[in-house]
């Protein structure tokens, strides 16, 4: 099986006429787990309504011949109240063929809910187009006591009906062979009815015609849910849940971490002791080393924090995580959905932002929308741990705890906390409508995390780091690196100003001092001097507009050229080389918390503001976002220096 995917409206590598399949399921069903059996692809998937907010196409092999197949966002029904559910309608409306009405219908029943699943079907089935019927979670109904007769379901349905287990790709040959040819599917005689309650007499004839038995409640799942589920026990655990994730970040992260920082300082003694050219030795030394080495020694975080987002999401735990905090959301006039698309965005904002079109007030989605950059997404985890090290030592304990573990929780919680507050003012002052419904979620069955979709989930992020370092962070520190070594000196110049020309870190760092970048940072100084600032991490905070981990690799570059051998103890020891601070500490606690602070505000991430713009169908709503988060940012920055310098 091979594939290319990609949301609509990106180049998808799809074949022009081949046969198209839509996908169709409610969610927590097993939609998009069965799309990746199919299509051998890796889109994400969870238990939780508004994962898949986006349509995406891949390509399945089913023996000769190849099916494009388009996964839908989870619908619970064909009457849409989002704009996600909207998209599934349009989709498989025959009288809209301008977004392409595929040839056939997929459709997953949880086999488990039947008799809602059931409804659902009932509308897709008036389409008229040929549907195929995939039934997931068996052998869930089996465990709980349930029963099913799949061949008795498939004669009353009157369509074809495939029975597939936690989308194994063992199960998937009969499906498999049904693909190509959706027109030989069988049809139903009459369509079900549009009568609500001849509906449901449908509904109930065909459980009875297939032997249905209601399975029985999980036990285990009932048991654990009395205490996760519990107003106040619940909400305790859910918070010594996450604070536990950041004390692991660091615990083990940290010396592997540790390990990776060697292996770059390694290679920053090879390039001084053997490159002996000075343009070359800058380029490899500062630029790919202190620059690219100084982001990428943070993979070992990425990858712990990705995989216990995948744990929690792969056990069942953070439905539940949502319906908790739709108390706490009901404080800033939003509801569970919006929980979780604001957890979209602790790995990142743009999918938080999609992830509100599974919101059905556009209220709700403006707020959110407006919220969601707050989050404290994976690009400024780089920038907290970097700089949390630089303000806490690591052998720092708070009573039994980590230090270090305690100001990433603190900086998490903070930014939860602004989301949902600037969430609540926006609301609060807008002028969008929409209806006010309440809000329903499915609670999971417990099960143990797939290792597959563990694994496929911290790859994906690993891959997805290093592809923004090999792109976007290597050509802005490329440019950077020019900035930092133009314009050339002369031994002449070098001699003139007291630099002797054979000592290649003085002469390094005398240029870093004397750059175009030095003339930029310095040019944009009165902004920044009130929070402690200097030209340097101006040029930083500027670079970081592209990406967050810019940042780390400006503050890398600056390090590597002033002691290429040992940057982190460069960075730590680096002081003011002009002012009214000239020689003093650079990174102090004030300035160091300031600058945490600064970046849990800003709205440094070009991606989101496009996809803010997209979204939004406006320039008005991105520059309002960038604008108050920058005002905040600095507002809330120069508080915390002109605080934490008074205490210390």
């Amino acid at each position: 099986m091979s594939a290319h995917c990609g949301p609509t409206g990106a180049t998808t590598g799809t074949l022009a006429g081949a046969t198209r399949l839509a996908l169709v399921g409610s969610p927590n069903s097993g939609k998009s787990t069965l799309f990746n059996a199919l299509t051998g692809l890796r889109t994400k998937t969870g238990n939780y309504p508004g994962v898949t907010v986006a349509r995406y196409e891949g390509t399945a092999r089913a023996g000769k011949h190849e099916v494009v197949i388009e996964d839908l966002p989870g619908t619970y029904s064909l009457d849409p109240i989002s704009p996600d559910e909207q998209v599934v309608a349009d989709v498989l409306d025959p009288d809209n063929p301008d977004l392409g009405t595929p040839d056939g219908i997929l459709v997953t029943l949880d086999a488990t809910t039947l008799r809602r699943s059931l409804g659902l079907l009932a509308q897709v089935m008036r389409t008229g187009l040929p549907i195929c019927v995939v039934l997931t979670f068996r052998d869930e109904l089996a465990r709980r006591g349930g029963t099913l007769d799949v061949a008795a379901l498939r004669r009353a349905l009157g369509v074809p009906v495939v029975a597939v287990t936690g989308g194994s790709r063992n199960d998937l040959a009969e499906l498999q062979a049904a693909l190509p040819d959706p027109a030989s599917w069988e049809r139903p005689v009459l369509p079900p009815p549009t009568d609500p309650a001849q509906r449901r007499a449908w509904v109930e004839s065909l459980l009875a015609s297939a032997g249905y038995e209601v399975p029985e409640i999980d036990q285990r799942t009932r048991r654990i849910d009395a205490v996760l589920l519990h107003p106040l026990w619940g909400t305790l655990i859910f918070f010594a849940t996450m604070f536990a994730f950041f004390q692991i970040i660091f615990t083990v992260a940290t010396p592997l971490q540790d390990a990776v920082q060697s292996v770059f300082d390694r290679l920053g003694t090879l390039v001084t002791e053997y490159v002996s050219n000075p343009l070359l030795s800058g380029f490899l030394g500062n630029a790919l080393i202190g620059g690219l080495g100084s982001v990428v020694v943070f993979l070992p975080q990425i990858a712990l924090l990705f995989l216990m987002i995948s744990l929690l999401e792969g056990s069942g735990y953070l439905s539940r995580a949502a319906f908790l905090m739709d108390r706490l959301m009901a404080r800033a006039g939003l509801e569970g959905r919006a929980f979780v698309a604001l957890l979209s965005s602790l790995a990142c904002a743009i999918p938080g932002i999609m992830a509100t079109r599974s919101l059905p007030s556009a209220k709700d989605r403006f707020a959110t929308m407006m919220g969601a950059p707050l989050m404290t997404c994976s690009a400024r985890l780089t920038v907290y741990v970097l700089l949390t090290g630089l303000l806490v030592s690591p052998g720092s304990r708070v009573g039994p705890f980590g230090a270090q573990g305690v100001v990433m929780f603190a900086l998490y919680l903070v930014g939860a906390l602004s989301a949902m507050a600037t969430a609540w003012v926006f609301k609060r002052f807008s002028s969008r409508g929409g209806p006010v419904l309440p809000f329903y979620m499915e609670m999971p069955s417990y099960r143990l995390p797939r290792p597959r979709a563990v694994a496929d989930a911290i790859w994906s992020a690993c891959k997805g780091f290093l592809a923004k370092v090999g792109r976007i962070i290597l050509v802005v520190t490329v440019g950077l690196w020019l900035l930092l070594s133009l314009p050339m000196h002369s031994d002449a110049q070098l001699r003139s100003a007291g630099v002797d020309p054979a000592d290649r870190t003085a002469v390094s760092a005398y240029e870093v001092d004397h750059s175009y970048a030095a003339d930029i940072g310095h040019a944009i100084e009165p902004v920044f001097e009130p929070l402690g600032f200097d030209w340097r991490i101006n040029v930083g905070v500027l670079g970081s507009l592209s990406a967050r981990e810019v940042f780390v690799a400006t503050l890398g570059q600056v390090a590597a050229a002033q002691n290429p051998d040992q940057p982190t103890e460069a960075l730590t020891h680096m002081t003011y080389t002009d002012g009214p601070h000239q020689g003093q500490k650079l990174f102090t606690p004030a300035t160091t918390a300031a600058l945490l602070v600064f970046f849990l505000y800003a709205l440094q991430c070009m991606s989101t503001i496009g996809v803010m713009r997209r979204e939004t169908g406006s320039w008005k709503w991105p520059a309002v976002a960038f604008g108050y988060m920058f005002v905040l940012a600095w507002t809330m920055a120069f508080v915390t220096h002109t605080v934490v310098s008074a205490l210390t």
